[in-house]
């Protein structure tokens, strides 16, 4: 396997851990009082995962270039590596939830302390703090799974829109580059669909499945609504996470030689 996709299955891994990591966000929001100071310091991960998402294009697009120069065929195989490592990091970012928002949740407090978002990073790195997150470090509960009920408390239509929208944006990206081996003459026109296809996807998030979990979000902190059923939702969240990145194996090709003839067509 070459060494570029190798990198891009670890970035793309990197972008879905801290994706499926963000909805504890809330939950620390609520338990601590502070959901502005949370999302803050959340978004110094988001910077991560956007940095590490603007060199994943190019890798996978040079890739493709250098194997249509040599007359090389598809590397099918290495972009079902890449989406299977989106389910895999989706999984192991639910299991890490309720560590991770320990962890959050100490850094929150250390920020209302420290006023600085540097002194915090470092206090992670002091013999203090490197205790409190290997005392923060828990196996979660199965209660998280058996207690779920798809029959009263199931989100039906939100979890659906997020399936869509997460195997929409799974290989949004990828579909619109690897139909430059359907069509190498368009392939430029292809790749740059990409973004068109993952508005889709985003539209669908911020206009109904953000609300959705904003207005829960409120109706816990003012106590309209148990932080249990909220919880709840996160797992159904995670879950349609999953569930998206695994029909993205399915759409995958279909969508790459959709994509292909509407770049002839343009």
């Amino acid at each position: 396997m070459d060494s570029k996709i190798i990198l891009v299955i670890c970035l793309s891994f990197l972008i879905n851990l801290i994706t499926t990591l963000s909805y504890s966000v809330r939950i620390v929001g609520i338990r601590t009082g502070r959901i502005a100071v949370s999302f803050a310091l959340f978004n110094i991960l988001v910077l991560i995962s956007r940095t590490a998402n603007g060199f994943q294009a190019p890798l996978l697009a040079n890739t493709i270039e250098t194997n249509i120069n040599s007359g090389a065929g598809p590397d099918l195989l290495n972009f079902r590596l890449i989406i299977l490592s989106c389910t895999v990091a989706s999984i192991i970012g639910g299991l890490m939830i309720p560590t991770f928002q320990r962890i959050l949740s100490i850094a929150v407090e250390r920020f209302s302390v420290y006023k600085s978002v540097p002194k915090v990073l470092f206090h992670g790195f002091t013999k203090t703090g490197a205790t409190s997150i290997k005392d923060s470090i828990v196996i979660p509960s199965p209660r998280n799974l058996t207690s779920l009920n798809f029959k009263s408390d199931f989100p039906v239509k939100v979890f659906i829109m997020n399936v869509v929208a997460v195997a929409i944006v799974t290989i949004g990206v990828l579909s619109a580059l690897y139909a430059g081996y359907f069509t190498p003459e368009y392939r430029s026109t292809a790749s740059n669909l990409s973004a068109i296809i993952n508005g889709m996807a985003t539209i669908l998030m911020f206009v109904f499945i953000d609300p959705f979990l904003s207005v829960m979000t409120d109706e816990v902190v003012l106590g309209k609504a148990r932080e249990s059923l909220f919880r709840k939702y996160i797992v159904y969240m995670v879950i349609a996470r999953v569930v998206g990145t695994l029909i993205a194996q399915v759409m995958f090709v279909p969508a790459a030689k959709l994509i292909s003839i509407v770049a002839g067509m343009i």
